[in-house]
């Protein structure tokens, strides 16, 4: 199954592309083009670990590889970006263990 996400990611403006495609409703491949020279180094590290088992990235006996290599790779303020969150769901989706559903979070500045 193929999975494809569009991100925006906020304030930062640039914009992200998920293909997530599992042959097997287990494993997954990632193609990740971004305008953000950070979420590009992501998919680079993300493509080198390979096929991403997505029944170990979901088991609570393991760290996810996903959420593992963006703590590697975005640091400072890049740490609370949203793209490593839309890879995992998109990552869900394509294996068959969540269905497509627009996510959002809407943040507002109260004085």
């Amino acid at each position: 199954m193929n999975a494809k996400t569009t991100i925006d990611a906020g304030i930062c403006g640039f914009p992200t592309k998920v293909n997530a495609e599992s042959n097997d409703g287990q494993n997954v491949e990632f193609k990740i083009t971004s305008a953000c020279e950070k979420i590009r180094a992501y998919a680079e590290n993300l493509e080198k670990a390979g096929a991403i088992d997505a029944y170990q990235e979901i088991s609570p006996e393991n760290n996810s590889q996903i959420l593992e290599i963006s703590r590697i790779t975005l640091k400072g303020c890049c740490a609370g970006c949203v793209v490593p969150i839309g890879v995992f769901k998109t990552m869900q989706v394509a294996c068959g263990l969540a269905l497509p559903k627009d996510i959002e979070i809407k943040i507002s500045k109260e004085e």
